[in-house]
């Protein structure tokens, strides 16, 4: 409610001194030129008894002089009259509109893209809100269903397609070949057929046994986002993590669960593993592109002032495997508890061996989240000491003490 009383008091308040302007810039001109007819032809009269006086003017001509200033005086007047009303009343309804324009329109605006009673949650609560949404998403079946077949791509010949039904044919008959089932999964997948060729490539994990590699679950995960339009299924998710387990430096995998998170209401996890792997690279790398089109939004989402990193300049500081299954099997205290660790660790490396500013700063922003915003000023006031001659490194320390609400 306080909320609420704030905004409708800002807004009637920046209407009223727009009203205020709009007054007086009316009324002064109106008033101005009124009263300096009025003084001029107050001044002929004066004028017109002085030459009365030394006899310069006579008498009968003095008296309609007289009568020709007085009727401009009283027109003049009337004109004043006339235009002080006029400005009363249409200038009224205008203030009115103004008025109701701004409050009005102000709160309509904050209807549709605010949250109107809605507080700000704190982190332990979105935290499980994101676990519940994890837990309760749709399966691979549902997501399917609501996928719209795709068209064939373009230049698909009849004769294409009827291979591809007697190869399916084949494979039915012999479910042991394994080059068969390799074949079904990359021509059912070049006919845009995902569920298919996830079923195919399904068989192929089965056959390989111990030949069985990292890459191969991978595509396995992912022809089953690909056949659910881009969802990571919880069936998914479960061949991913089997992929990181077998190879946690899996580009692929790592992407797929980063946009897991993202879909799941854990933007910041996300965060760290993307930006982990740009900073891992290689350029050409096939997930490079759809993490560079995503990064900053999801940064955002994830409160980071982010700018993206040169791909390849270092090994990134992302979640390894145990840390994505740390989180996915803790409850929302336990992971506050975790989230807490981390965040003194980071405090204890900068007191102890320092670090570039965007560290610092990501620590003030992570206690004041923790609710320890003394803490979070105490660190904010050492790191604008620490880059006292880095205005660049400044202006991060400053913005990260804004957004934790410590900055002077």
């Amino acid at each position: 409610m306080t909320f609420w009383i704030i905004i409708f008091a800002v807004a009637a308040a920046v209407a009223l001194l727009l009203s205020l302007a709009l007054v007086r810039g009316a009324g002064a001109t109106l008033r101005e030129a009124a009263e300096f007819d009025m003084q001029v032809y107050r001044d002929q009269l004066a004028e017109v008894e002085r030459d009365v006086a030394r006899g310069v003017v006579p008498p009968e001509d003095a008296e309609r002089i007289r009568t020709e200033i007085s009727r401009r005086i009283l027109a003049a007047d009337a004109a004043n009259r006339d235009g002080r009303s006029q400005n009363r009343g249409p200038r009224g309804v205008l203030i009115g509109i103004i008025g109701l324009v701004l409050v009005g329109g102000s709160l309509l605006l904050y209807r549709e893209v605010g949250a109107p009673g809605y507080g700000d949650m704190a982190l332990q609560d979105r935290i499980a809100f994101a676990e519940e949404m994890r837990e309760s998403r749709p399966s691979q079946k549902e997501a399917v269903a609501g996928v719209p077949p795709l068209p064939l791509p373009e230049g698909t010949s009849e004769e294409f397609l009827a291979l591809v039904d007697r190869l399916r044919e084949t494979v039915e008959a012999r479910p042991d070949d394994l080059q068969g089932h390799i074949l079904l999964t990359q021509n059912e997948a070049r006919i845009g057929r995902f569920s298919a060729a996830a079923e195919a490539q399904a068989r192929v994990v089965e056959l390989k046994g111990e030949d069985l590699a990292a890459n191969d679950v991978t595509d396995y995960a992912e022809l089953l986002i690909l056949a659910a339009g881009g969802y990571v299924s919880p069936e998914a998710e479960t061949a991913l993590r089997a992929a990181l387990a077998m190879d946690e430096t899996d580009g692929r995998a790592r992407y797929y669960i980063g946009l897991m998170m993202v879909q799941t209401g854990r933007p910041d996890l996300s965060f760290r593993i993307w930006d982990g792997l740009l900073r891992r690279g290689p350029e050409d790398a096939a997930w490079i592109a759809p993490i560079r089109a995503q990064i900053k939004e999801v940064a955002e989402l994830a409160g980071v002032n982010y700018t993206l990193p040169e791909i390849g300049s270092g090994v990134g500081r992302g979640p390894s495997v145990a840390d994505i299954e740390a989180v996915a099997e803790m409850s929302a205290e336990a992971r506050m508890k975790m989230i807490g660790g981390m965040v003194e660790g980071l405090s204890n490396r900068l007191a102890t061996e320092g670090g570039p500013p965007r560290d610092w700063g990501r620590l003030i922003t992570s206690l004041a989240i923790l609710g320890q915003p003394d803490r979070a000023r105490a660190i904010y006031d050492n790191a604008i000491e620490v880059f006292a001659d880095n205005e660049g490194a400044l202006d991060i320390i400053r913005e990260a003490g804004s957004r934790a609400g410590v900055a002077e």
